[in-house]
């Protein structure tokens, strides 16, 4: 597998570019009702699995139209650039799939315009199918219990990292960091002993926020969810700790302002802590396996929160579409347990499925000493019990992670004081959520 289809596949990645910012779209649609017929023909549109995956889709096609034979399939796989304007395009249009591919951005750009049917509604006892915190993933703001898509694959958080440079740097690989602020205080023992010849983890300050202040305590929205609430105090320290370690030299300077490459890095030797994804392991091990040898995993840090968040990919179903009954036992059909569980044993990715996840292949540790292994089973044991409170709400849009990103940067680099730049990350997110809410 490429890194790429990887990458797309854990964190969703080619989603999240144009989450908001794309033109408002037409009134909300009709809301399709059940018939008790499953027939008809119907669109199912995925992203990017083609050519890796198209022998496992297609043969979770064939099966379902064996079972419902009066049902049709036509399968739809697309490039990742530019998914979310052709998700509006086609709402617009009139011409969006029965079936869609959707990350939580996408869930909410078509949610939001009132094209998904309520799939709580569709199938009121669907629910507890599936694991928690991917359920709860796909529910809007003002919108109570109703549910806008059926979740398909998910990732977990955890924690990997090099237990040679732990050593070196004298801290025990038996004791991995637990919180936020234990972890900057690992990463500045790091940078003490390093001598610059290695760092400790990538600054990406939009890959972390607002993860890291919902650990560390930080209301990111108030207690209506209408506006952003995170100029806090721990806000604030946490820009001014961040600060002071890349100017400690904790993190590559470039990685402050530009996406570097991080398996690259890790697999070199010049990172302690690498990314946070299961899939990741599976890369080191397979183009780095001296560095692969000194890899430990460990659960996620989860701070005060003691949750994980999680990246998830669903299926939603168009309001209006035709076929209801065909698109709902097709999406359900698609989600399910064993089909979830041969997905992930062909990708680096875990059932949203709650009996797909108590598979055995996701318990099973070896003898202890293999990353990989140990990484699937950390993470599903996560996935039962996380919870949404670590993951981003989706008022986050792209948008608001870059007008906050630019205010931190800023800070980091000396440019302005931590307090000014929360102020004014806070302000402008706030700006871009009320003009969101008048589309």
């Amino acid at each position: 597998m490429t890194r790429t289809v990887l990458a797309a596949l854990a964190t969703g990645t080619f989603l999240s570019s144009a989450a908001c910012g794309v033109g408002g779209g037409p009134g909300p649609a009709r809301e399709a009702a059940k018939t008790g017929k499953v027939a008809g023909e119907i669109t199912f549109r995925t992203l990017q699995l083609k050519p890796v995956f198209t022998t496992y889709v297609q043969g979770v096609i064939d099966a379902f139209q064996r079972k419902h034979p009066e049902v049709k399939v036509k399968w739809e796989d697309v490039p990742g650039d530019g998914y979310n304007e052709k998700l509006v395009a086609d709402a617009q249009a009139g011409a969006l799939p029965d079936v869609v591919n959707l990350s939580t951005d996408s869930f909410q750009l078509l949610g939001d315009r009132g094209m998904l049917a309520d799939v709580a509604r569709l199938d009121p006892q669907i629910a507890e199918e599936y694991v928690p915190g991917a359920w709860e993933q796909f529910k809007l703001p003002g919108k109570g219990d109703s549910v806008y898509a059926y979740p398909w694959y998910v990732t977990p958080e955890i924690l990997t990292y090099n237990t040679d440079l732990f050593r070196e740097a004298g801290l025990d690989p038996a004791k991995p960091p637990a919180g936020v602020e234990q972890f900057f205080d690992y990463a500045e023992q790091i940078a003490a002993r390093s001598g610059g010849r290695y760092s400790a983890f990538m600054a990406d300050p939009k890959g972390r926020l607002p993860g890291d202040w919902q650990k560390m305590g930080v209301p990111v929205l108030n207690g209506t969810k209408d506006a952003f609430a995170f100029d806090t105090p721990k806000a604030v320290e946490w820009v001014e700790r961040m600060k002071s370690l890349y100017a400690k030299g904790a993190m590559p300077k470039e990685s402050l302002l530009k996406s570097d490459d991080i398996n690259q890095l890790y697999g070199a030797g010049k990172l302690v802590f690498g990314p946070g994804s299961p899939g990741f392991v599976k890369d080191i091990k397979q183009n780095a396996p001296q560095v692969y040898a000194t890899t430990r995993v460990a659960g996620a840090v989860t701070g005060r929160l003691g949750h994980i968040g999680i990246y998830a990919q669903s299926l939603g179903i168009r309001k209006d579409t035709p076929h209801p009954d065909a698109a709902a036992e097709f999406a359900k059909w698609v989600t399910n347990g064993p089909n979830q569980v041969a997905f992930s044993k062909k990708a680096t990715i875990y059932p949203s499925n709650a009996a797909g996840l108590a598979d055995p292949y996701f318990s099973d540790r070896g003898d202890g000493t293999d990353a990989e292994t140990l990484a699937r089973a950390v993470g599903a044991e996560e996935l039962r019990s996380a919870q949404l409170d670590a993951n981003t709400p989706v008022q986050w849009t792209s948008q608001v992670g870059d007008a906050v990103v630019r205010e931190v940067q800023k800070a980091i680099q000396g440019q302005q004081d931590a307090r000014t730049a929360v102020r004014k990350a806070q302000e402008e997110a706030n700006r871009l959520l009320a003009n969101a809410a008048r589309k």
